[in-house]
């Protein structure tokens, strides 16, 4: 019954179609109805259609081409983003190198000339401790900020013997010094110089050659031995021109013997 009814309805379908109908009567496992599509049936195509199918190739083509190059775009402008910040990092490194090196080259010279101007005031000071005074120096003025009685107990006494008065400390600043003078015009430095230790000795000041020559008058004669003085001299030289917390500045501690 089932195929009898496979049968007309595969006849119905046919004439539909317009195909020629082969039907047989068969078991449900086996195939119920074949077509055949005779020669002729459908046209060739032609040639517009050839020319269309070509075209529609082309534009698949070429559509698929501008869509890889448009990825690749894509890809370029990441690679010239990370090579132009890769550049500027570079290019900034240069730029702070080149800053700082001028930066720390300013630095040095600022501070070569305050330790230069440092080691003058040091020479003036012990012109100043030769003389036990004022040595007089041409264009040098001095201002004192200790006593008489504290300069001479600083040049011709030990530490200990000192007037209690005597300022003894090893800090020099603006308001803690022995003497200050001004060096140099245009910068002009001005120097602290303080005495914080005095060791006895036997030296004076510079008199001379007290003989006419260098060797003993006689045999009887007794050469004293020289023990010199020690002075510990600290010094520190600022720059005037600059505000007083941005000076440069050096400061020298020595010991000179006399």
């Amino acid at each position: 019954m089932k195929s009898q009814q496979s049968a007309i309805s595969n006849q119905q379908s046919a004439k539909k179609s317009n195909l020629p109908i082969r039907s047989c009567h068969c078991e449900r496992s086996e195939a119920i109805s074949k077509y055949e599509i005779p020669r002729g049936v459908y046209p060739e195509p032609s040639d517009k259609i050839l020319r269309y199918a070509q075209n529609d190739r082309r534009r698949r083509a070429r559509n698929d081409k501008l869509q890889v190059f448009s990825n690749q775009k894509g890809i370029a402008l990441i690679l010239v983003l990370v090579l132009s910040a890769i550049a500027l990092a570079i290019m900034a490194g240069l730029i702070y190198m080149i800053t700082s090196g001028t930066q720390i080259s300013g630095i040095q010279k600022r501070y070569k000339t305050a330790l230069e101007a440092s080691k003058g005031g040091a020479d003036v000071t012990f012109q100043l401790i030769s003389v036990r005074g004022d040595p007089g120096i041409l264009n040098i003025s001095y201002f004192r900020n200790i006593s008489d009685t504290c300069l001479t107990d600083k040049l011709i006494k030990s530490t200990i013997n000192w007037d209690a008065s005597c300022d003894s400390a090893i800090t020099v600043s603006d308001t803690s010094y022995d003497i200050s003078f001004n060096l140099g015009i245009a910068p002009t430095y001005i120097v602290y110089s303080k005495i914080v230790d005095t060791v006895l000795g036997n030296s004076g000041g510079d008199e001379g050659l007290l003989k006419t020559g260098v060797v003993l008058v006689n045999t009887g004669e007794v050469q004293v031995m020289s023990m010199p003085y020690l002075h510990t001299i600290e010094i520190d030289a600022e720059n005037l021109s600059l505000p007083v917390n941005n000076r440069e500045r050096a400061k020298l501690s020595l010991l000179y013997q006399y």
